[in-house]
């Protein structure tokens, strides 16, 4: 009797304490309910008055109503606001209560979006405080618009921070400022801890001043946080000072800018602690004996962003200029040779053929040279490096206006919209990069008119770098390109249509070194352009023979690469040691996907990789187009024969009409799992013909679990001839099977369903019939597909083929 007890006490309390509260509510809250009594809607019920009343004192009865019984607690949820609601989820979740349909119901009225249907939604809590943060930061949202979003006992960024995994700055760097000032310290250490996932789309012109605040905003993201991705989308137009700041903070350099103030967080975190192992190797500090190449450039390259800033910064001090007799005095002071770190092995490309003494470095002449320059020249008299060019203008305007204010969002929209059309590409090549390249070869940067950095410090960095559509100039790949060779951390790497061209070369020559480096963790690398210098199977092979441990490699090419023309003037081709005729070594690749341009394919050069990719699970090929169906026929061979652990093979857009028996012969491999033909023109010829010896094929093939046919004009005959995979003399597994866009009318469908339904097969998995010709009769449509759900999940949609087909028609 002790339960009944308690609940019947429970709900005495929640009555008194309704009404109590009820009788307090003001006026405003009664006179709704009197005119609704009047109207055709029916007056709230007391419950609900009551749940309202209570939800609205919830700072003095939240402890209450976390006690109530979970029916009375159910009615009363989706009447809180959105910080009670996600501060009792717990509680709600112990009493068997979910609040996922109430946080969706948020989203749909309040974010008024649709998520994307590739999108699977697993906690709608926290993809609503996410986004909520997201609008709240950028104001594009009300909080006092919705009593749901307004509460001054809680601060909206604060409440919300902890769900947010992936944060997205956009435009002109908005929300940096607002994160790293002192009123939202508390936001930005919960971060620190939360996100994940830090994202760049669409970035503009910037001032010195946010470029100042995003450096902080990394610092203690990446450096002291737990951000392992950073992704950047959508910049046509990159500035090269912000993206070296990113690159550069991705990669784990730091050092306060002009003014900046100090990093509370590097001073605790090194007070009591010893250096990690591999710590020491990674510090740029004084004593340090070397610094590779990548580290002297980076370290270059920011000195020289900062002294850039500082120039634009009035009310800055300028920097103590430090000349080389002091530098000099204070490394052999410290007990380093000054010559060792002036002077460390160089890196820099040497023609084939070159013959070098022994006993002499490659950077003797040149170091030499530069040093005595160096001792020759007072420090004032140093080259300073040039000013950043800025893009061109339209014609009429002259000069570069600084943006440093609100006010100017509009003209910089402009400019990013319409900047494309009137850059100039060709000779505008930063100034910056050749003084880059003079670092690598090992010069002193000093000498170069770019100050070392020794108090530079390399802490934690990411992951995962992707660079989408962000055209990377020579000075942006040289950056790159340096700080890949020591960037051990990075495990995927995603350079997509960043118009590398020859700096390919560059970025291989990177991979290779970082490939020699104890503790490379790289092991996924996605590629792809509008143009290579090399031909697709041939930079597979660099890719491959530089990183042995990789573990996927997806590479696209969508145009011819000049090799391809013989006949095209000044191709003088790639370095010797890039292209090579010796075998590739054995490789740890698992997944290869490559989408290839126009034109035939060497068979011999994939067949090359794929005998050293004895790990190989799954290869996809796009657009792969081979001189005859012989050379397709010695690529599956290689296949069958040295790649075992193949399970999922994909062919999409290839014409496949002339190639059935070597389709047949991949149908009968037993160790195969899944099967794509995407888009092949598989029964082009000789339908009638094939499509029993395909169907044979399969039903003696028990391995085989999903076979993807989309695109191949299948029509209602050849779907009924599928049909007899599923018969009861098969001994085939296959428990998916998509049949989209191959022009299938409602009553083949139903044939369909309905032999599956004589056979009794049961459930065999999923059916996907994306854009079919369903819509000619909606109800037998819909009866095959209510028939299908009997036996498999169907997966479909409401596809006007109408309208498709006029739009086909009207773009011939």
């Amino acid at each position: 009797m002790a339960a009944p007890e308690a609940w019947r006490a429970r709900s005495c309390w929640f009555c008194e304490v309704a009404a109590a509260t009820t009788m307090e509510a003001t006026s405003r809250e009664a006179a709704p309910a009197k005119s609704s009594a009047s109207g055709p809607n029916a007056p709230p019920a007391l419950f609900e008055l009551c749940g309202r009343a209570v939800s609205a004192h919830m700072g003095v009865l939240e402890s209450g109503v976390w006690a109530l019984p979970g029916p009375i607690l159910q009615s009363i949820l989706p009447l809180l606001n959105i910080y009670y609601l996600e501060r009792i989820e717990e509680t709600a979740l112990k009493k068997g209560l979910s609040t996922q349909a109430i946080w969706r119901r948020l989203w749909d009225e309040l974010m008024k979006t649709r998520p994307s249907s590739l999108e699977s939604v697993t906690c709608w809590r926290a993809k609503f405080m996410e986004a909520f943060f997201s609008h709240v930061l950028r104001g594009t949202i009300d909080v006092s618009s919705d009593r749901r979003l307004c509460d001054q006992r809680f601060s909206p960024l604060l409440h919300s921070s902890r769900h947010v995994r992936q944060l997205t700055i956009c435009n002109m760097l908005q929300g940096a400022t607002e994160l790293v000032a002192e009123p939202n310290r508390r936001v930005l250490e919960t971060l620190a801890s939360s996100l994940h996932t830090l994202k760049f789309r669409h970035l503009l012109f910037s001032d010195v001043a946010a470029q100042q605040s995003l450096r902080q905003l990394l610092h203690q993201l990446i450096h002291h946080g737990a951000v392992s991705q950073v992704s950047l989308y959508s910049w046509p137009v990159p500035e090269s000072a912000l993206f070296i700041l990113i690159l550069t903070m991705s990669a784990g350099f730091w050092q306060p800018g002009p003014g900046g103030p100090p990093c509370r967080l590097c001073g605790e975190a090194s007070r009591g602690r010893a250096p990690s192992r591999d710590e020491g190797s990674l510090l740029l500090g004084s004593r340090r004996p070397r610094r590779d190449a990548a580290e002297r450039c980076a370290a270059a390259l920011m000195a020289s962003r900062r002294k850039s800033e500082a120039k634009q910064m009035p009310r800055v001090a300028p920097a103590t200029r430090v000349t080389r007799r002091s530098a000099q005095e204070s490394l052999t002071a410290g007990g380093t040779d000054l010559k060792r770190e002036l002077h460390p092995p160089a890196t820099s490309y040497e023609a084939p053929g070159t013959k070098r003494p022994p006993s002499a470095p490659a950077a003797t002449s040149s170091a030499s040279s530069s040093t005595s320059s160096c001792k020759r020249a007072p420090a004032s008299s140093v080259p300073q490096p040039k000013p950043l060019k800025r893009f061109k203008r339209a014609a009429g305007k002259k000069g570069a206006r600084t943006r440093q204010g609100p006010g100017t969002e509009s003209e910089d929209l402009y400019d990013f919209v319409f900047i494309v059309a009137g850059e100039k590409e060709d000779g505008e090549e930063m100034e910056i990069g050749e003084v880059a390249c003079g670092a690598l070869d090992g010069s002193d940067p000093s000498c170069l008119g770019l100050p070392a950095l020794e108090a530079s410090q390399r802490f934690r960095s990411i992951s995962t770098l992707e660079l989408f559509t962000v055209p990377l100039s020579t000075e942006a790949a040289l950056t790159l390109c340096h700080l890949l060779s020591s960037w051990v951390s990075l495990e995927s790497l995603t350079l997509s249509y960043n118009g590398l061209g020859s700096n390919i070369f560059r970025l291989l020559d990177s991979l290779r070194a970082l490939s020699g480096q104890a503790g490379c963790r790289l092991r996924a690398l996605h590629l792809s352009d509008l143009f290579s210098p090399l031909p697709i199977l041939e930079l597979t092979r660099a890719i491959v023979r530089a990183l042995p441990l990789l573990r996927v490699l997806s590479i696209r090419v969508d145009h011819p690469s000049q090799r391809d023309n013989p006949g095209v003037p000044g191709n003088a081709g790639p370095p010797s040691h890039i292209i090579g005729d010796e075998e590739i070594p054995e490789n740890c690749l698992e997944q290869l996907e490559m989408g290839f341009p126009r034109g035939a394919q060497p068979a011999p050069l994939l067949c090359s990789v794929l005998k050293a990719s004895g790990s190989l699970q799954q290869l996809s090929l796009d657009s792969a187009t081979f001189a005859s169906p012989q050379d397709f026929g010695l690529v599956l061979q290689t296949l069958k024969e040295y790649n075992l652990a193949l399970k999922r093979l994909s062919f999409h857009d290839m014409n496949l009409a002339d190639c059935q028996s070597e389709v047949l012969f991949l149908l009968q491999n037993l160790t195969l799992q899944e099967i794509t033909f995407s888009f092949c023109r598989l029964f082009e010829k000789r339908p009638a013909q094939f499509l029993p010896e395909m169907v044979a094929a399969m039903k003696g093939n028990s391995t085989l679990k999903g076979l993807r046919l989309p695109g191949n004009r299948l029509g209602n005959a050849g779907l009924l001839a599928l049909a007899d995979v599923f018969s009861e003399d098969s001994s085939s597994s296959l428990c998916q099977l998509d049949i989209s866009s191959n022009c299938i009318k409602p009553d083949g469908l139903l044939e369909f369903a309905k032999r599956l339904e004589r056979w009794g097969r049961g459930a065999f998995g999923h059916l996907r019939l994306f854009q079919n010709w369903l819509d000619q009769d909606a109800v037998t449509a819909r009866e095959a597909i209510r028939r299908l759900r009997a036996t498999c999940h169907v997966v479909s949609d409401s596809w006007d083929s109408s309208q498709a087909f006029a739009d086909y028609v009207s773009t011939m």
